[in-house]
């Protein structure tokens, strides 16, 4: 496999990972707040009993994820 595949590869993990956990974590804590209804792992973990600003937590996360994405895309990193 050659390098850029690879580095697409991982710069798409990235950003894949972070548009979930961002669309997941402010996603729900917007329907929470307008709806009273939570979805995903948000949900998930609001059943478990986690307090509700986990939701931003999880928006946090995605994020930061979606950033690192970005920035190993702007950088032209090859590696993992």
């Amino acid at each position: 496999m050659s390098a850029w595949i690879a580095a697409a590869r991982t710069q798409s993990g990235w950003l894949l990972f972070g548009f979930i956990l961002f669309v997941q974590g402010l996603g729900s804590a917007v329907a929470e707040a307008l709806w009273e209804n939570s979805f995903g792992v948000a949900a998930m973990l609001r059943v478990s009993g986690f307090p509700g600003w986990s939701d931003y937590v999880i928006g946090a996360l995605g994020a930061a994820a979606l950033a690192v994405g970005l920035q190993r895309a702007r950088c032209g990193v090859t590696h993992a």
